[in-house]
């Protein structure tokens, strides 16, 4: 069953509750009544992002201008609140892209022009274009679609996982793939000793008692300061540095046997 979603004058009659009493039920209402709108602007702005960005972040940032918009909001100036918090969501998503993606515009319109491109090309012959295909696509030369692609791998900042452009039609390589190791341990057997030291590690981190695991998390994973999480579980910052000198002496005596192991974890 779905929701009615409320109507032009139904959400500024909220609105305008929300203003007179102030009451935090009702701004939470107009949030989750409008949160969808900053879904909807994101993902319409995806394609935008550098690959490096992930969508998560503009929707909090979305999500942090459409909950300032709610307070802000003033009907006298003739907009909706839909209006309004389109304008600022909207606003707030661009300038976080802005921020993010260092590259200059002409470097994204040609990146998205070659993307366009390829597509175009792929859809009406089944396969990628070669480069020589691509560039009279694009009207241009071999050698200025050399310069282009250039720039893009020059200015953007990808995901290991993300393709790389490639004038192989049949490839679909990814950057950790191009990228040479100088890590000598990836042999297979050491891969499989650090697996071993890693298990090793969690059993004996899974015995401690749930005290000492809770500050190694709020420590180690949440980067909390000792008396961060002294303020956190209510105890002084040297009872917690003292809990941690305990835990890590557990460890070290629970792990002693396997010490030849852990050197390959890092």
């Amino acid at each position: 069953m779905t929701t009615r979603r409320p109507s032009t004058e139904e959400l500024q009659a909220l609105w305008k509750r929300y203003d007179i009493t102030k009451d935090g039920s009702l701004r939470d209402r107009l949030i989750l009544t409008l949160a969808p709108l900053v879904k909807f602007i994101v993902y319409r702005k995806v394609r935008e992002m550098p690959a490096h960005a992930e969508a998560e972040d503009f929707i909090s940032v979305g999500l942090e201008a459409l909950i300032q918009s709610i307070d802000r909001y003033d009907p006298d100036k003739g907009a909706t609140l839909e209006q309004y918090a389109w304008t600022r969501v909207h606003g707030a998503v661009l300038d976080e892209l802005r921020r993010q993606d260092w590259a200059p515009r002409p470097v994204r319109r040609w990146a998205r022009a070659i993307e366009k491109a390829v597509a175009e090309f792929t859809a009406l012959h089944t396969r990628r274009p070669t480069r020589e295909e691509l560039a009279e696509a694009l009207g241009v030369s071999v050698q200025e679609l050399r310069r282009h692609r250039a720039d893009i791998a020059q200015s953007d900042v990808t995901s290991l996982n993300a393709v790389v452009l490639t004038d192989d039609s049949s490839t679909t390589i990814e950057q950790m793939d191009t990228l040479k190791s100088q890590d000598e341990r990836l042999d297979p057997e050491v891969a499989a000793g650090r697996t071993m030291a890693k298990q090793r590690f969690r059993d004996a981190f899974s015995l401690l008692p749930d005290r000492e695991r809770e500050i190694a998390v709020l420590l180690y994973v949440k980067n909390l300061t000792l008396a961060e999480i002294g303020d956190v579980l209510g105890v002084s910052e040297s009872r917690v540095c003292q809990i941690h000198g305990q835990t890590k002496k557990k460890l070290r005596a629970a792990l002693d046997e396997d010490a030849a192991l852990f050197h390959l974890v890092a």
